[in-house]
This record gives C-alpha cells, sequence and structure tokens, in this order.
C-alpha cells in the first residue's frame, strides 16, 4: 500500500499545488510568500488525497485479483 500511497502522492502533490498557484496568480497575488504558502498548503492537502486515492485503487486492484 505504501508505494500506491507514493505514487498517487507523486501524482497529487503538483497538481494541487499548481491549482491552487494558479488560483493566487488569477487573483493578483504575485508575492512570493504567497506562492511558497500555497505551493506548501497544496502539499499537505495532497496527503489526505493521495491516501484516499490510494484506499480506492488498492479495493479495486484486490477486486480483480480474487474475482
Amino acid at each position: 500500500m505504501f508505494a500506491l500511497l507514493l505514487a498517487a502522492y507523486l501524482l497529487t502533490a503538483p497538481t494541487l499545488m499548481g491549482i491552487i498557484v494558479i488560483a493566487l496568480l488569477s487573483a493578483d497575488m504575485f508575492s512570493a510568500q504567497y506562492i511558497g504558502y500555497a505551493a506548501i498548503a497544496g502539499a499537505v492537502l495532497a496527503l489526505p488525497v493521495a491516501w484516499l486515492l490510494s484506499r480506492k485503487l488498492e479495493h479495486i486492484f484486490d477486486g480483480r485479483r480474487q474475482g
């Protein structure tokens, strides 16, 4: 499960970080401090998202192996 969690995190973290940074730039917040905070927030928010995604994928793959 850890490998799946890591793979999901490696995909979700940059995505969420980019979404939040683009939202800040769209709101005319060009400060480097805000962009840094947005990147950290995206990385932190990606942890539970990656955990949920890896759990869902594990259940899907386990069902295919057993059935």
